[in-house]
């Protein structure tokens, strides 16, 4: 048995900003994937994603009490109990969604009454999707917003206005022979969500730190939005380079240690601007560059992956 496969995202911008009500950009990416499968010999990460299962799968139980949504949950246990299991090639920790695409999967398998992606997707539905979105990956990362499994269910892109309203939208097309590109670098270490948002919370209580979220951090976010599905590339360098400051500036503990000095670089070059892929701590960061082989000599010995041509 083998499920419909569920990819990746990115969350282009927003990151941070969407708690506080700033807007957001999330695409899929269809580089990683996964889908739900069942084997009788489960060994290693099928084994340790089998088991992770059977505690979602009780978790489930227990959203289902609350009245937003109905599972199968005979059927989810029975196929648990059966070698079901998540295979998945999304790394686990890096900013792109390894547990979102798991919730949509078992939502799109075992939800009764399901709201599909062939509907007219009206505001409400993608809000109710959203939220039980939210509960259900809850049980991965304590609070999620819900819009990681939502992109990873519709395979299309979000913008995200506010919490309570957000809409499925178009990019501009790609120009494949531009120079222009925004990509992933790997850090090659593992982050986790939790801490960085506890960190990124405790740090909301100081009133300057509020003041510079909203007065800068939204402010450059929004704009990068707009600048963004406006195809205007011009703005959106402008507004990414100083929303890169921002977060060297102000979100040092979210970004690792050894590549402090090269956002720094990209700053002071131009040759690239480095922002938050996710949470940070690890995991990928986001790059955006005019020059897609000036960004690749800078930063030589690392890893690109280009993820949307200008």
């Amino acid at each position: 048995m083998k499920g419909p496969l569920f990819y990746s995202k990115i969350l282009l911008f927003g990151e941070y900003g969407i708690i506080k009500d700033s807007k957001g950009l999330s695409i899929p990416y269809n580089f990683f994937k996964g889908a739900l499968k069942t084997s009788d010999e489960l060994e290693g990460k099928a084994l340790s994603s089998n088991n992770a299962l059977k505690n979602f799968a009780e978790y489930l139980s227990t959203i289902q009490e609350k009245g937003i949504v109905e599972f199968d949950l005979d059927s989810l246990k029975n196929d648990v109990a059966n070698g079901m299991y998540f295979d998945s090639s999304i790394p686990q920790g890096y900013g792109v969604g390894s547990s979102g695409a798991l919730v949509a999967a078992i939502y799109d398998k075992y939800a009764f009454n399901k709201i599909t992606v062939l509907e007219n997707l009206t505001r409400e539905k993608l809000l109710k999707l959203k939220a039980i979105f939210g509960e259900m990956e809850s049980f991965f990362h304590g609070k999620s917003s819900g819009l990681d499994p939502l992109n990873s269910y519709l395979s299309l892109p979000i913008l995200i206005n506010s919490k309570d309203n957000i809409e499925s939208t178009s990019l501009p097309t790609q120009n494949k022979e531009g120079k222009g590109a925004v990509f992933l670098l790997d850090s090659g270490i593992v982050g986790e969500t939790a801490p960085m948002v506890q960190i990124f919370m405790e740090k909301m209580k100081q009133e300057g730190f509020r003041n510079m979220v909203k007065d800068k951090f939204v402010k450059h976010t929004d704009a990068c939005v707009e600048n963004f599905l406006n195809g205007d590339v011009k703005g959106l360098f402008g507004h990414v380079k100083q929303l890169s400051n921002v977060v060297l500036d102000h979100f040092k503990p979210m970004i690792p240690q050894q590549f402090h000095q090269l956002w720094q670089k990209g700053i002071d070059s131009n040759d690239y601007y480095l922002k938050l892929c996710g949470s940070g701590g690890g995991g990928y960061i986001l790059g955006f560059t005019e020059d897609i082989s000036k960004a690749r000599k800078s930063l030589e010995g690392h890893n690109l992956e280009v993820v949307y041509n200008f």
